[in-house]
């Protein structure tokens, strides 16, 4: 699923940055973040959104990813608007695998969380809590 998403690479990362954001996973935003920059997403868009904000300055792809990602984390469905916007833009494969790569990876974050998976030695937790 995250090597073969019809997803361009740096917008596949986003979808699990947001992921992680969401569920707060801090191994799993640790070890997809440097993947996401390495494919060539912002670091200011990902600074954001560690800290819990709508990332300044996206793409237009970005903002679809964002969008479509967020509301389905958050609201267990997407809009209309975002549906389509997807759909225009990824495709109905597209707007599948942006499905399946956010669900894949909650699985992976509710995985982590449960199992109390800590980061590596020396290494602080890269996103706030904002579960207060």
């Amino acid at each position: 699923m995250q090597f073969r998403s019809s997803i361009p690479a740096a917008l596949n990362e986003f979808a699990i940055l947001i992921t992680a954001r969401e569920w707060s996973s801090q191994y799993e935003w640790y070890a997809h973040h440097p993947l996401a920059l390495k494919a060539g997403l912002p670091e200011g868009v990902a600074a954001d959104l560690a800290q819990g904000r709508r990332p300044e300055g996206m793409s237009e792809d970005q903002r679809i990813v964002y969008d479509f990602c967020t509301e389905l984390h958050r609201n267990r469905a997407v809009s209309d608007a975002s549906f389509e916007a997807a759909k225009r833009r990824f495709g109905e494969r597209g707007v599948v695998d942006l499905i399946a790569v956010s669900g894949y990876y909650v699985t992976v974050s509710m995985t982590l969380n449960t199992a109390q998976v800590g980061l590596p030695e020396g290494v602080s937790p890269p996103l706030p809590d904002l579960r207060k």
